[in-house]
């Protein structure tokens, strides 16, 4: 393989990265090169003011065979480090982009590369939000034996999804019925209400709707605050992105002329991916939250979706909608210190 080094991000490698990644053993919208470039544009909406792009890319006779999507930054928990881009707060699932028919060698490969290569004095790899199923898990576990390298690896959130079975009868049957009822009471109650009340997915002015949306989730006081001027630039130009590729669901629940309920989630190969949603509490009465998401579930199970994946979060609401848990993990690869050579002083006396 040919190991190349990028330190300006490779925005012409767009159609081969995501072709990549079509095959890859991690497909998620986290890994989407438009994602990661609007990711990158603002250092995850300011919350790496220091990162240093050190993205690494393996080809052989000049076709696109694997990415390592990293970046440095000097200080991360007492030491210098390498990370995935997209870490940590706002991409819930991350990995190495390459086939899995690839991913031995270019683990092989890439860990030299990053110790010989790199201009950066970084003392560990430290890779979050690694779905546990990940081939890559066993592969560092497997590599980092062999090798004698240090290897941590860290459960870190719940990620609760829900399998859908295709038909939206058939999975209110897999619910608790105390569960069950309660959709289906939620659910009459506003579709009776004396103001019409309706969903919609955004698909003519988009970005309007996106602005509306992120209007409606900084009326939550934790998330206004998330949502400084340069989060809310990166989530506007994901969204958009995202529109512009397909892959964008963005709901609304509509009561009278009033938004009352958004999601903004991700539609990406037979999956919708929660990434976030808001309410106008002024509806809470009728419980805009719980109608949308009861929307949302059934037409994903009348058009084919194979999982709703709620996403990073052991919100109560989730395991009420029937979601089961699987787990995001960190692994990090600790470098081993090199040798320093002995001076004079600490070296054996030359007999003269």
């Amino acid at each position: 393989m040919e190991w190349r080094l990028h330190t300006e991000f490779p925005y012409d490698l767009e159609g081969a990265w995501n072709a990549l990644l079509d095959e890859a053993i991690t497909n998620v919208p986290f890994l989407r090169h438009e994602y990661l470039a609007a990711w990158w544009e603002t250092r995850g909406g300011g919350e790496w003011p220091q990162a240093q792009l050190a993205l690494i890319t393996a080809h052989e006779d000049d076709y696109l065979v694997g990415v390592a999507p990293l970046f440095f930054v000097p200080e991360h928990q007492g030491r210098p480090a390498l990370l995935f881009l997209g870490s940590i707060e706002i991409s819930d699932y991350l990995d190495f982009i390459v086939r899995l028919a690839d991913l031995g060698r270019f683990v092989d490969g890439l860990w030299p590369f990053l110790t010989q290569a790199l201009p950066f004095a970084w003392q560990a790899l430290d890779l979050y939000n690694l779905i546990e199923t990940s081939p890559t898990l066993s592969v560092l576990t497997t590599w980092s034996t062999e090798q004698h390298v240090p290897l941590r690896t860290e459960r870190l959130q719940p990620s609760p999804y829900v399998p859908l079975p295709g038909d939206w009868e058939a999975y209110l049957a897999s619910l608790d019925k105390k569960q069950r009822h309660e959709i289906r009471r939620k659910l009459r109650r506003a579709e009776g209400h004396t103001s019409m009340v309706c969903w919609y997915c955004a698909q003519d002015n988009v970005e309007a709707e996106v602005e509306a949306f992120l209007d409606l989730m900084a009326q939550d006081e934790e998330k206004a605050a998330f949502l400084t001027p340069l989060m809310r630039q990166t989530l506007r130009r994901v969204a958009l992105a995202a529109a512009a590729r397909g892959y964008l669901q963005l709901a609304f629940m509509e009561i009278g002329n009033a938004k009352a309920a958004a999601y903004l989630n991700f539609d990406y190969r037979d999956r919708i991916y929660v990434y976030n949603t808001g309410f106008d509490r002024h509806f809470n009465e009728l419980s805009p939250g719980w109608v949308l998401l009861s929307y949302l579930l059934q037409w994903a199970n009348q058009h084919g979706r194979k999982e709703f994946d709620f996403m990073r979060g052991d919100e109560a609401y989730k395991y009420r909608f029937g979601a089961i848990n699987r787990y995001v993990v960190r692994a990090t690869l600790l470098r081993q210190p090199q040798p320093v050579a002995a001076s004079r002083a600490d070296s054996p006396a030359i007999l003269e």
